[in-house]
């Protein structure tokens, strides 16, 4: 696994080496569902602007390919949190492994079904996209659960269509462009990007805003969170706390500050050499962002009710959707405001 922004590791050295700091300070590996993607703004925004070092917590940021692999680094032992989607801590209750999400920053997915451009005049509709080769960041993953269950609500077997794993970032972008897949599963900034060469992208389910969200679900549906196993919050409460406390000032200064302002604070491996661009995805993807931190119920249960309808095997769970997440440590986060600059 690769360390996401090693720029920043002389900068986290020479911190350490300050009296007291080390004493200080925990440590925690929190494993990302792919650096790059616009839904996980908040986890490297907090390390940009320094949150997790006021909360009292070093952090390590380990770049994935995508949500089932960060997913298999905290379950295999090498990173302690994931940062990745909500729907996980559902889908794995029904094999008795027991996770939970600590502070939602997503509270819409930000999914969007894409046709490639040169499908476009053959893929119509969701229904076209039976046999098709769809491109997801990793099977598994919630770009993957998203495409079975479109697939399923529009009448196909949720394994009508031949999954491939491209990725979320410049990868995807690429296999679109030349025609590796028909389809795909993408986010922002990829989607913008995708755009922005071809004006007249096929869209065939959009999760960026709160309209098209209630459209397709029927309610919210939480995305991006910090999540890991209940076991690990249990023995590790003053952590889980430092990071919540750290997203939930992040969450503050994001809607306090302008899309531009926000895009200076990243890192410029991450912006990419057109920012006009980057901006662009950036506008569409901040209403996505919670501006609380918390779970909203309702729409926990709405990802069970989508997983309990493609997935017989969490239908027959009988899952308690509400022991996979808690709203306990972001209600007693200690909070500094959107002091930061």
């Amino acid at each position: 696994m690769k360390k996401l922004f090693g720029l920043m590791a002389a900068s986290l050295l020479a911190l350490t080496l300050t009296p007291g700091f080390a004493a200080a300070q925990s440590k925690v590996t929190i494993a990302v569902g792919g650096g790059s993607c616009l839904c996980y703004l908040p986890t490297v925004l907090a390390k940009q602007l320094g949150e997790y070092e006021k909360a009292g917590v070093a952090v390590e940021l380990v770049d994935l390919k995508g949500g089932s692999d960060a997913l298999k680094a905290v379950l295999g032992g090498s990173a302690d949190v994931v940062s990745g989607y909500f729907d996980h801590c559902v889908n794995l209750a029904a094999k008795k492994q027991e996770l939970q999400s600590f502070v939602i920053y997503d509270r819409y997915p930000g999914l969007v079904l894409v046709v490639s451009p040169s499908n476009t005049s053959e893929i119509k509709s969701v229904k076209d996209l039976a046999g098709k080769k769809v491109g997801v960041s990793a099977p598994g993953s919630s770009t993957d659960f998203f495409l079975k269950y479109l697939l399923k609500k529009n009448g196909l077997d949720p394994t009508s269509a031949a999954v491939i794993g491209v990725g979320l970032g410049a990868t995807a972008v690429a296999a679109m462009q030349q025609g590796q897949i028909d389809a795909a599963v993408m986010l922002d900034p990829a989607v913008t990007v995708l755009q922005g060469s071809h004006p007249d992208l096929k869209i065939l389910a959009d999760t960026r805003s709160q309209k098209d969200t209630l459209a397709l679900f029927g309610g919210e549906y939480p995305g991006g969170a910090l999540y890991t196993t209940t076991a690990w919050i249990k023995s590790h409460e003053k952590e889980v706390q430092a990071l919540t406390n750290a997203i939930v000032n992040t969450l503050a200064w994001i809607h306090s500050h302008s899309p531009e302002d926000i895009m200076a604070k990243m890192p410029d491996e991450i912006v990419g050499k057109n920012k006009e661009q980057y901006l662009a995805a950036l506008k569409n993807t901040i209403p996505m962002f919670s501006e609380t931190g918390k779970m909203d119920p309702k729409g926990a249960e709405a990802v069970l009710a989508v997983f309990s309808e493609g997935s017989p095997e969490v239908a027959k769970a009988n899952i308690d959707v509400t022991k996979t997440w808690t709203n306990k440590y972001v209600e007693q986060a200690k909070t500094t405001g959107s002091s930061s600059k």
